[in-house]
């Protein structure tokens, strides 16, 4: 008598429909938050949906999406960085500081900026994994000595807290150029920053979606201890996801030195929340281990959306901070569904 043989239900090889595939994606709010957003203004507001409108909001949307995607990337795996709004001032405050007041080309200003963002960045995470404390609180007392010391050193040095001027500085014209300048699309400016956004964007989805370190980053955020149990170099992994937040941090700051040529002390003050907000409007979760790259990308248009198109239909500017309070929870709330629904899906 023989006996039929039975059929695996190993989940490594069953096989998953598109729409399943799609409803566990972590960019799935975003999306949908995505599209309301945009129908909703371009309904009202003919110059929200017009060329010169769209390069309009993406401007706010590049600027806050290469932080929002450095900081997807931090919260995947784990922890936040509450000193990378402040540190976008400290970098542009040095170039403009030391290529006006010390003779310093533009490009070894920027440069300097580079390596001071890269040992901060370092430091919170070799703090964060030494000492095992909270990266909340770490990032915490960063953000607050960076603040002391943008304002301090700014006064001491201008008598006032703002450095300016960097328009003579050599090398400028450049630079500028090429992180804070404009390339012509169908006779409409779109900023240089929005390429360097859509850059960093395929690029974090490439190491997320693509590479060992991806894996590394989505181990140590849903279960370190069980990542190092399978030799995972989980400190490793963290102080480069700190120094990556820093080296955003650093290019934001110098794009938006070169674009005003001055930067005041307490540029970048309060930025950090948005940064999340946008990482979590985008998928990622606070515990760590979910999210995307791309989410993050999307939750940074939603913002951009949102900031210009209350502008265009003349509304009261406070009411932004309701509705960003209101994506907020709304991001959330879907999160956790996705993510109760792919956690069933997978058992």
């Amino acid at each position: 008598m023989t006996v039929a043989p039975t059929v695996s239900s190993d989940e490594r090889i069953g096989r998953v429909g598109l729409a399943r595939r799609l409803l566990i994606r972590p960019e799935l709010g975003a999306v949908v938050g995505l599209i309301a957003v945009f129908v909703f203004f371009a309904a009202q507001s003919p110059v929200f949906r017009s060329p010169a409108g769209i390069a309009n909001w993406l401007d706010p949307a590049a600027t806050l999406g290469i932080m929002a995607v450095a900081i997807a990337l931090l919260m995947i795996g784990g922890e936040f960085d509450l000193s990378a709004g402040v540190l976008t001032g400290t970098t542009g405050l040095i170039l403009v500081t030391l290529a006006t007041r010390y003779g310093f080309d533009v490009w070894t200003a920027m440069l300097v900026g580079l390596v001071v963002a890269l040992v901060i960045g370092f430091a919170n995470g070799m703090i964060v994994t030494r000492t095992r404390l909270p990266s909340f609180i770490v990032t915490l007392g960063t953000f607050l000595m960076l603040q002391g010391i943008n304002l301090g050193v700014t006064k001491a040095l201008t008598g006032t807290v703002q450095v300016s001027g960097l328009r003579r500085a050599q090398g400028y014209e450049i630079a500028r150029t090429i992180f804070a300048g404009t390339i012509e699309i169908g006779g409409t400016s779109f900023r240089v920053a929005i390429l360097w956004w859509v850059l960093i964007t395929a690029a974090a989805t490439w190491v997320l979606m693509r590479s060992r370190a991806g894996n590394w980053i989505f181990a140590v955020g849903g279960n370190e201890q069980a990542a190092r149990a399978v030799g995972v170099p989980a400190a490793r992994t963290k102080i480069a996801l700190f120094m990556t937040t820093a080296v955003a941090a650093w290019l934001v700051g110098s794009i938006l030195a070169l674009r005003y040529t001055s930067v005041q002390a307490n540029i970048g003050i309060g930025q950090e929340f948005i940064y999340i907000i946008a990482a979590v409007i985008g998928g990622c979760l606070l515990t760590g281990g979910y999210g995307s790259a791309i989410g993050a990308a999307i939750g940074a248009v939603i913002f951009g959306m949102a900031d210009k198109g209350i502008v265009f239909l003349g509304w009261d500017a406070d009411w932004f901070k309701f509705f960003l309070g209101a994506m907020l929870l709304l991001a959330t709330l879907a999160n956790r569904l996705v993510r109760r629904y792919a956690e069933e899906v997978k058992h």
